[in-house]
């Protein structure tokens, strides 16, 4: 199958460098949003490149866990890279790599998260992974919410 690709713009409130650097300590993660229920290390050091996380989430109101490697992790372009290496939407796609990218809003105070996730279907009848964007556009928007809580 070929590489497609699909992405979702979110305006945010908080300040990009914020945002990003909260996303990029992972282990806070959790505690802004119902989706990510908790997580463990299994490799190397938080927030490092190669890292490699097991992450508790609810989606569509299912338990499940998603293996991730951070693949960039970029302070100063506030980027983040993440590698789908197992879990339930491995049994759809062959590959799946999620990148955040947070950007200052020109003009205001707010910002702009950009996710972009590329992929591989297993087969032509799997579905665009719409639903995974959809997720990280409410755990966006709940983390945001969590940051201008703690103004």
């Amino acid at each position: 199958m070929v590489k497609e690709e699909v992405e979702v713009d979110v305006e945010i409130k908080s300040p990009a460098n914020k945002f990003h650097m909260f996303v990029g300590r992972l282990q806070h993660v959790p505690k802004a949003t119902r989706y990510i229920q908790g997580y463990d290390l299994l490799e190397g050091d938080w927030g490092m490149v190669g890292s490699i996380v097991l992450w508790k989430l609810i989606s569509d109101g299912e338990t499940r866990v998603s293996k991730d490697r951070i693949e960039a992790m970029d302070f100063e372009k506030k980027v983040i890279q993440w590698r789908v290496l197992e879990g339930p939407l491995k049994t759809e796609y062959n590959s799946l790599l999620k990148t955040m990218k947070v950007s200052p809003n020109h003009g205001g105070p707010r910002s702009t998260v950009k996710w972009n996730v590329k992929y591989e279907r297993i087969d032509e009848n799997v579905a665009h992974p719409e639903r995974l964007l959809q997720f990280l556009v409410e755990v966006t928007k709940q983390v945001d919410g969590y940051l201008l809580s703690e103004e």
